[in-house]
């Protein structure tokens, strides 16, 4: 009754009610002054409520007949475009239950396996579905590869009824469209590989290379030189131009970038294996771009990675795409330059910096060896030839505390030497900050204090990375020379200024040198010992410098245990793990092991490992034959091809000497290939 009741007071809850309450007070008001119209009113007003619940339910019936007939017709409408959708549908759930399949489905799946398809897809749908789930987003979307044809599968799901039998939790329902993307992705391709790559070729030091050639020569080996270019190019179909007299711009398909790719540039050991009489051997530097929307900027694209291959020494090929970069070749030895304009051009630019800033502050890289620290009193005292306040920023170092010891008996340098954090307040926008022994962002003693720096020099030697500075003012960085020490005794010599070096300034630039030469066996050229002759002119205590690199007994003992472990790979190879973990001095005793290792006859190349409680460091040596660099640059790292080094992170020792065995191997099978 009280349902019926509610059902009732419902269905007069409506405009009406508000009319039905007047007549309710108007035959009140009638029956007050006339007692025989109360029956009658009585029986008028139950007809009138009568009729009014009459007629709401009449009109409430004719627009549930007319929603019915509506809903039928958009079922219909819908039921019959899901049947004749003109792409693949199913509708299945995640226990493997396929609810329902379109006829296109079925017929475009026929030569599927639809049992191995659908449990695959199952499997792919319950991990999207999975980190969705929490999500309002309830639509799925990915790409799928079925009978070699690419599809864009687009749908969403929703929480089925059923549970899962072992886990007790909600299945879901998915209603999935087959978008075929093949032919789209096919044009897609075909446009891409239409597109243009820019590279630019270069003969290294073809100057110099001429005039040690006779004239009869010269016409010859060009002409070789050229026709081999040439051919190479030909090879994919490119179009090869000769702007200047060394350098060529080739313009080529994106299709066939992997093609050359997997020919490894050839061409560099064929234009090497040119015989000339005079012993000249000629090389090419390579780089090539596909970054940006025109030629232009593709080209200049391939500039910027030209000079990253001549930073590392020339005789190798870059391809740089979408920012990164891959190289091929590089395992010749660097060229000494016997020009010494260079030095002298950048000689009269650094005065010209140093002059026209407020102050000076000089650093090298992180953990400062000696090579970093002479390089940089070097320029400190070429900076206070010019009358001007510098300062280097270094770091307490184990290795230097005999060296810092004799640099201190010099009073100025008690306030010379600051920290980063000292530095980094007192840095503004007319300091200039000289970099030293390294151009990587991330290997600077203050990566801090190099964001906030305007005005940057960098005076390097090692070959040139992909994370160099790209917003240095002035860069001499010359990949040839042993040391930044002989670099920076070279700026000292040119300069137009008189600068007098301080006894103990000039012993720690001939110690940079005779570090980085390993007391000038490796890497040394004419250019070497000019500026170690000028260094002892200046009065190098060789004793004193020697005494620098001496070990005590302890340590002595630790770099021969090492050296006692080391095992042989590739029968020339020795690779050896220092056991002391998280000590100040491990990258030392790696470096200072792994040059023991190349004393041992047989041995050609040294790898040492050890932990520095961050991350494993590794120190590679190598008498020239093999390029440790190379090998090293796989693993984070960088160098010289008889000196380099690496630091990783997130790998156990063992795992890191697992994947230098591997890198190993590799650098050999790219050498037969």
């Amino acid at each position: 009754m009280q349902t019926s009741n509610k059902k009732i007071f419902d269905n007069l809850v409506s405009r009406t009610k508000i009319y039905l309450v007047i007549i309710l007070l108007l035959l009140f008001l009638i029956c007050w002054e006339r007692k025989e119209f109360i029956i009658p009113s009585i029986l008028l007003y139950s007809l009138i409520i009568g009729y009014t619940y009459f007629a709401n339910n009449k009109r409430k019936s004719e627009i549930s007949e007319t929603l019915q007939d509506l809903t039928l017709t958009v079922d219909s409408a819908a039921k019959t475009s899901l049947i004749n959708s003109p792409f693949p549908l199913i509708i299945l759930e995640t226990d493997g239950n396929v609810v329902w399949k379109s006829v296109k489905f079925a017929s475009e799946f026929e030569d599927v396996d639809i049992n191995t398809f659908i449990n695959d897809l199952i499997f792919e749908l319950k991990e999207e579905i999975k980190n969705k789930q929490d999500s309002n987003d309830k639509s799925i979307l990915k790409n799928i590869q079925v009978n070699k044809r690419e599809y864009r599968l687009v749908g969403k799901f929703v929480k089925s009824n059923k549970k899962n039998k072992n886990e007790n939790e909600n299945e879901y329902m998915a209603v999935l469209y087959f978008i075929d993307e093949t032919e789209n992705l096919k044009l897609q391709n075909e446009y891409n590989n239409s597109k243009s790559c820019v590279g630019i070729i270069m003969i290294d030091n073809y100057e110099e290379n001429m005039q040690m050639l006779e004239s009869e020569e010269k016409a010859q080996y060009m002409a070789e030189i050229d026709k081999n270019i040439y051919e190479w190019t030909n090879e994919y179909n490119g179009v090869l131009i000769k702007s200047e007299r060394d350098t060529y711009v080739y313009i080529f398909e994106q299709k066939y970038l992997e093609k050359i790719k997997e020919d490894k540039f050839s061409i560099l050991d064929k234009i090497k294996e040119l015989d000339s009489k005079q012993k000249v051997q000629f090389t090419l530097s390579i780089a090539i771009s596909n970054e940006g929307n025109s030629d232009k900027e593709k080209y200049k694209s391939a500039q910027t990675a030209m000079d990253i291959v001549l930073g590392r020494g020339g005789d190798q090929a870059v391809i740089r795409k979408h920012d990164i970069y891959k190289f091929f070749g590089g395992r010749a030895q660097e060229i000494e330059k016997r020009t010494k304009v260079k030095a002298r051009v950048v000689a009269h630019a650094l005065e010209n910096m140093i002059k026209e800033s407020s102050k000076v502050m000089i650093m090298g890289h992180a953990n400062p060896d000696i090579d970093a620290m002479g390089s940089s009193v070097g320029i400190y005292r070429l900076a206070k030839a010019l009358d001007k306040n510098a300062y280097i920023i270094t770091s307490n170092t184990p290795t230097l505390e005999s060296f810092r010891e004799s640099l201190l008996e010099e009073p100025e340098y008690e306030d010379v030497l600051i920290s980063k954090e000292v530095a980094e307040e007192n840095i503004d926008d007319d300091t200039l900050l000289i970099i030293v022994d390294t151009h990587k962002t991330t290997y600077v003693e203050s990566p801090e204090v190099l964001n906030k720096a305007n005005k940057i020099v960098i005076i390097d030697h090692h070959r040139r990375s992909a994370d160099f500075i790209e917003n240095a003012t002035l860069t001499f960085q010359e990949v040839y020379a042993s040391s930044a020490a002989e670099l920076v005794t070279e700026l000292l010599q040119y300069a137009e200024v008189n600068v007098e070096l301080k006894k103990v300034e000039a012993e720690s630039l001939y110690a940079g040198i005779m570090m980085d030469t390993k007391s000038f066996t490796f890497k040394t050229g004419v250019r070497t010992f000019e500026a170690a002759a000028y260094l002892r002119k200046c009065g190098v205590d060789i004793i004193r410098v020697k005494k620098w690199f001496q070990s005590d007994l302890e340590s002595f003992n630790k770099i021969a245990e090492i050296v006692k472990k080391a095992e042989l790979v590739n029968d020339t190879i020795a690779i050896a793990i220092c056991d002391e973990t998280k000590t100040k001095d491990v990258n030392l005793l790696c470096a200072k092991a792994a040059d023991e290792l190349l004393t041992i006859s047989n041995v050609t190349t040294s790898f040492v490992l050890g932990d520095t409680g961050e991350r494993i460091c590794i120190s590679g040596r190598s008498i020239g034959d093999i390029n440790v660099q190379v090998i090293l640059e796989k693993l984070g790292g960088g160098g010289h091809i008889t000196l380099a080094g690496a630091q990783v992170e997130g790998m156990t020792m063992e795992e890191v000497r697992q994947e230098l065995i591997t890198r190993i191997n590799e650098y050999f099978a790219e050498i037969e290939n």
